[in-house]
């Protein structure tokens, strides 16, 4: 399942907010009504769609003057597609182009920190979908391992080719085998950006499980909407003003409540919320920091991202 962070696609078009991405946003243009006609043509449905969303607005904010993250990988490679962005999702809305960007940048910075303590580890990305994350955090020496759908795997190998560090597995990320590929000598990390919302409780239940039993040591960085959020998404109520409705998130998941996952597997030892830095504007400077603390709202923010460490 490629979701990579549809967390904040459920929202598009839902948010008005002019002047919360900050001073310069709406000048970047959100790189034209499609990608590059002739480029590489792509057509997905359902889950796998929401990476394109995803690319979207990555490459919109790494655009604007003083991003919160710069990705010329994604703004190169979307130029390489060929297909109706705008007439699908609608023109990026900067306030949730930015959220996603700051999502994006913790799982950035928990993946330069595990790969500062094992600069020759794996990473091993389930269903990242078209996510530039190697080009931003790669140290010269990790190894990438990016597990996706064979429809989604036909789609990345065929715009970011595997290298020598860098390969993609077409599998699914619920199909455990993935875990015969992964060599643990110089340690793991997992990462599930923007997939486990879309999988059933039972399933996102197997696999956190089976991580924690297949890499004792390691850790889990995921992400998460609340309950309230999945429960939205579930009744067909959110749509884009184009009719884009993103696929239903069965999976939710409370601030309050991450100490449940603990409960998923005995070698799960710890798990706790990985808070995004501050962000540019009114919204993401001010608001956005305060529901991250405060316990009354902690749970009406619309993901939240976390850290899931099992035992030796």
């Amino acid at each position: 399942m490629t979701g990579n962070g549809a967390g904040e696609a459920s929202g598009t078009g839902s948010a008005d907010d002019k002047d919360g991405g900050g001073d310069e946003d709406n000048k970047g243009g959100g790189g034209g009504a499609r990608g590059q006609r002739g480029g590489h043509a792509v057509a997905l449905s359902g889950v796998p769609e929401t990476l394109l969303w995803n690319l979207w607005h990555r490459a919109y904010e790494a655009r604007q003057p003083r991003t919160v993250l710069p990705d010329p990988e994604a703004v190169a490679l979307l130029d390489r597609i060929d297909y109706p962005f705008a007439e699908t999702f609608g023109e990026p809305n900067p306030l949730l182009a930015q959220g996603h960007a700051l999502r994006v940048r913790t799982f950035d910075a928990a993946v330069r920190a595990f790969l500062a303590e094992h600069p020759d580890g794996t990473v091993v990305a389930l269903a990242e979908g078209l996510e530039t994350q190697f080009w931003r955090v790669d140290d010269g020496r990790a190894h990438w391992l990016c597990v996706e759908l064979p429809e989604t795997a036909e789609v990345r190998t065929a715009l970011l080719p595997d290298g020598e560090r860098r390969r993609t597995l077409a599998r699914s990320a619920l199909d455990l085998s993935w875990r015969d590929e992964v060599d643990p000598r110089n340690g793991v990390l997992i990462t599930a950006q923007g997939l486990l919302m879309y999988l059933q409780p039972d399933e996102v239940r197997e696999l956190v499980a089976g991580c924690a039993e297949g890499f004792p040591g390691a850790s889990l960085v995921f992400d998460a909407v609340p309950k309230w959020f999945s429960e939205r998404t579930q009744g067909g109520g959110m749509a884009t003003a184009q009719g884009y409705r993103p696929p239903p998130m069965p999976w939710g998941l409370d601030a309050g409540q991450l100490s449940a996952v603990r409960d998923f597997h005995p070698g799960i030892r710890d798990v706790h919320e990985l808070l995004p830095p501050r962000g540019r504007g009114f919204y993401h400077g001010v608001l956005a920091p305060l529901t991250h603390r405060l316990p009354v709202l902690r749970n009406l923010r619309p993901t939240l991202t976390a850290v899931a460490r099992f035992a030796e």
